[in-house]
């Protein structure tokens, strides 16, 4: 049985025994857009950052242009070379790649993409990076056209509610490798890591927050003393290597810090961790009997051999503190855990320097 074939300007072929679909003899890949390309670029955006994806997504687009250019150089003229290779790219999921402009003598070329695949997942996921891999094709296309590198930048985002992605490629003098490292010397691309997990812990107290809510209403159907047992969530959570965060939601009695520090000095014991957040952003009541819990975790954690860092204090918490006379000197503190997981990392970074 012969393989199945058609033909849309150029063959698309399945070979059903060696199992590739074949356009114009090459092999290529189908993946749903919104479940299966939303995955790939999620996973790989969470473990690097925006800046460093984009970066890495628009190089690539920018290395992947010699097929494309073999189809434009051999028209007439760049326009019709375009429109050429829109007709393939438009059926491979591409987008309608369309020439607003161009401006031989100021080399400055503005293109639209219509439906492009980056867009489309990006809807999906209801984030706005950027179709980087296009611009990077088109700033690649538009470099062998003037002969000088070129820079692609999206004054359009698709993703975000627009008919198109539109893009203004013009000369550059920066190249990619310098842009990453203008990434690295701002310190972006170095935390980018820091940066993903920081979202994901903020992701996790605002479901916190969400549920919170729900919970409140089934308490009150209960006992007050269950309903204080239930409002107390801290839940310890390993958010870097030798960092344990503690986010606190609700009130601190003596039950409860005794099993917080029961299970927190049994997160630290033998696991190698150096630092404690300790986050009372959510506590929005302290008396003197709450401020004596908190100095005996850090003690108590202080004589495993880790430092404690308190952040998100608030202002009414901090007035009542000084009104009640509790001596926190001893104590670091920091305005919120992004800053105090910066002083962690920073300790880090000064003991293996």
């Amino acid at each position: 049985m012969a393989n199945p074939k058609i033909n849309i300007g150029f063959d698309i072929e399945w070979d059903l025994d060696r199992g590739l679909n074949l356009w114009a003899g090459v092999p290529t890949l189908s993946m749903w857009v919104p479940s299966s390309v939303a995955g790939l670029m999620s996973g790989l955006c969470a473990m690097v950052g925006v800046e460093r994806f984009n970066l890495c997504l628009q190089l690539g687009g920018q290395q992947s242009v010699e097929g494309d250019w073999a189809v434009i150089s051999g028209a007439p003229s760049f326009e019709e070379g375009l429109v050429r290779m829109q007709d393939i790219a438009w059926p491979a999921g591409w987008g309608r790649w369309l020439l607003v402009s161009l401006d031989r003598v100021r080399q400055e070329a503005r293109y639209r993409v219509i439906n492009g695949w980056e867009a489309l997942y990006q809807r999906a996921l209801n984030v706005k990076w950027g179709s980087a891999m296009i611009a990077g094709k088109l700033a690649g296309i538009t470099a062998k056209l003037f002969g000088v590198p070129c820079w692609a930048e999206q004054t359009s985002f698709a993703a975000d509610g627009a008919e198109y992605d539109e893009f203004v490629v013009t000369p550059t003098t920066v190249t990619l490798e310098e842009r990453m490292q203008q990434l690295l010397a701002a310190g972006q691309a170095t935390s980018a890591d820091l940066a993903v997990a920081l979202q994901q812990l903020k992701t996790e107290i605002e479901e916190r927050a969400r549920s919170e809510q729900q919970v409140r209403e089934k308490l009150l159907l209960i006992q007050q003393q269950e309903r204080a047992l239930r409002t107390l969530s801290a839940p310890i959570l390993q958010i870097w290597s030798g960092i344990l965060a503690v986010p606190v939601m609700g009130a601190l009695d003596e039950a409860s810090v005794a099993t917080l520090m029961e299970r927190l000095l049994h997160a630290i014991e033998g696991s190698g961790t150096q630092h404690v957040i300790l986050d009372l952003t959510a506590v929005e009541l302290v008396d003197t009997n709450t401020a004596d819990h908190l100095l005996r975790i850090v003690r108590a954690v202080g004589l495993l051999g880790a430092r404690v860092i308190v952040t998100g204090i608030r202002p009414a918490v901090s007035q009542t503190l000084v009104s009640l006379g509790v001596d926190l000197g001893k104590i670091q503190t920091q305005r919120d855990m992004e800053e105090g997981l910066r002083v962690c990392l920073g300790g880090e970074v000064g003991r293996r320097n």
